[in-house]
C-alpha cells in the first residue's frame, strides 16, 4: 500500500502496515534477533504515527467534530497506554520470557485503538471536514512522521503546543541514536 492522499487514507495505510508487522513478529522465530528487529520497527512506526496524530489529527477532530474534545482526549489516552507498553518492550530482549506477553498486550491495545479510529473517528471526521482540509492534513501528517521521535517518550506532552515544539528535537536525537546503533535498518 502506498502513502499519500488525505489524512484518513494516510493513517489507514499506517494501520495496515502495523497489522503486517504484528503478523511478521508472530511468524518470526521466538527469541530471535529478527523478532527484536521487527519489534523495533513496529515501535518506530507506532511512535511516529502517534506523534503525527497528536500534532494534527486530534486538533482537527476538536475543531470539526461535534463532541471532538472528548473523542480526541480518549484517543490520546489510548496513545498513552500504548506508549507505556512500548516503553516496557523497548528494554526487553526477544528471548526474555516477558517479550511475548508484552507483544500480545501491545497488539490488543493497538487493535482496539485502530478499530475505534477507523469505525468511529474517521467516519465522523470525514462527514464534517472539507475534503481540501483532509488533503492538507494528510500532507501535515506525512511531514510530521518524518520529524517525529522513533522511541517511546511517555512523559512528553501529547497535545499542542508542547508536542509540536518538542517532538522535532526529540526525533532528531532518536534518529541519531538509531543511526549509531543500526536500529530500524
Amino acid at each position: 500500500m502506498g502513502h499519500g492522499g488525505d489524512v484518513i487514507s494516510e493513517l489507514t495505510t499506517d494501520h495496515r502496515e502495523v497489522d503486517d508487522l504484528f503478523l511478521e513478529i508472530e511468524k518470526a522465530t521466538p527469541g530471535s534477533d529478527e523478532r527484536k528487529r521487527l519489534a523495533d520497527q513496529l515501535t518506530i512506526e507506532l511512535v511516529r504515527h502517534s506523534v503525527a496524530e497528536e500534532q494534527h489529527l486530534y486538533p482537527a477532530v476538536r475543531k470539526y467534530v461535534p463532541g471532538g474534545d472528548a473523542l480526541a482526549d480518549k484517543e490520546i489516552a489510548d496513545h498513552g497506554r500504548v506508549e507505556e507498553v512500548l516503553k516496557s518492550l523497548e528494554g526487553l530482549a526477544a528471548d526474555d520470557p516477558q517479550f511475548n506477553h508484552v507483544i500480545v498486550k501491545l497488539r490488543t491495545e493497538v487493535e482496539a485503538h485502530v478499530r475505534d479510529e477507523e469505525n468511529n473517528l474517521f467516519v465522523r471526521l470525514r462527514a464534517v471536514c472539507p475534503p481540501g482540509d483532509l488533503e492538507e492534513l494528510g500532507d501535515k501528517i506525512r511531514t510530521a512522521k518524518k520529524l517525529a521521535p522513533t522511541r517511546p517518550h511517555p512523559s512528553t506532552p501529547s497535545s499542542p503546543p508542547g508536542n509540536k515544539l518538542l517532538a522535532p528535537g526529540i526525533g532528531l536525537v532518536d534518529r541519531a541514536r538509531d543511526f549509531v546503533t543500526g536500529r530500524g535498518k
